[in-house]
């Protein structure tokens, strides 16, 4: 057999083994990728054409932009929209703020039980959503812990009804947010902190900086693709809250906490199911998320 001939077999052994592998490799892959269709996009396809019908059922009929010029008309709907805005503008700010700062702490060196203090931060994000909203509702409620304490000290003269009244109903879920996402964004600014060279931080030091400007000058340009990260996970968690407003307020006091997420469950669940027009609510809140995605995306650029 001719040399030729023999290298002619060994590319076409080869190419035989290549595609063996990649039918291989696609057998395995294709369960998760049927399931992932089936289970994600074929809903989210199923969705956008049901948010151009109305009706239930098999009555459901092509209503084109009906369902999303009716929310602008809609008062409970527009009142959730300002609701979430109110926990995103309020909440993100003041959690990631209070994670980068207690990242910054538990970063010291000089520090002494860690991971004790990273054990307790971590905590709350272990208690299930629906376990820590049922607590905070018995801990704000009228004969619960923050009422008996303010009497015993004569802060108040009479129980007050926390989650009564619209605006302390908000700072309730607001408070309540925050002791239970805190910890999960320290997780991210603690990795970061920790990829820092620590010689820089020796260099700044020696050139005389301050705690203030040494992290304002180092500490936040060098963690600015995180914050992007925790800044867009945050937003988007916050635009689609849901567990907070059904379990802790149940939406009240007359809707006043009540969020877009809760009102979509309310007209697909609660009231006479209107799958169109929660469809179309629910394609409001990915264009949001997409859309402030975006603007965080231009205004932080970690290409700079």
């Amino acid at each position: 057999m001719s040399h030729k001939k023999q290298k002619q077999m060994q590319i076409k052994s080869k190419l035989t083994v290549e595609n063996k592998l990649s039918i291989t490799g696609w057998f395995f892959i294709l369960p998760a990728t049927l399931l992932i269709f089936a289970m994600s996009f074929y809903p989210m396809f199923k969705a956008l054409y049901m948010s151009f019908r109305t009706g239930i059922g098999v009555n459901m009929e092509w209503a084109g932009l009906y369902n999303f010029t009716r929310m602008l008309k809609d008062k409970i709907f527009m009142q959730s929209v300002r609701n979430n805005f109110f926990y995103l503008i309020i909440q993100v700010p003041i959690m990631l703020v209070l994670a980068i700062t207690l990242a910054s702490i538990l970063n010291n060196p000089k520090l002494k039980y860690k991971g004790l203090f990273r054990i307790l931060l971590f905590l709350p994000c272990a208690t299930p959503l629906v376990a820590y909203s049922v607590i905070f509702r018995s801990l704000f409620a009228i004969d619960g812990y923050f009422n008996t304490i303010l009497l015993n000290f004569g802060i108040l003269s009479k129980a007050y009804n926390f989650l009564g009244h619209p605006t302390s109903a908000k700072i309730v879920i607001i408070i309540a947010l925050i002791w239970r996402w805190t910890g999960y964004n320290i997780v991210f600014y603690l990795a970061g902190l920790q990829n820092i060279d620590p010689s820089i931080y020796e260099a700044v030091k020696l050139e005389g900086a301050s705690k203030f400007q040494t992290f304002f000058s180092i500490t936040a340009p060098l963690l600015k693709p995180m914050i992007l990260l925790t800044s867009i996970m945050s937003i988007n968690g916050t635009l689609q809250l849901f567990d907070e407003s059904v379990n802790l307020t149940a939406g009240g006091p007359a809707n006043a906490s009540i969020t877009m997420s809760h009102y979509i469950y309310n007209l697909s669940f609660k009231y006479v199911p209107n799958f169109g027009y929660a469809a179309a609510l629910s394609y409001v809140i990915l264009l949001l998320v997409a859309f402030l995605a975006l603007i965080q995306m231009k205004v932080v650029d970690v290409r700079d």
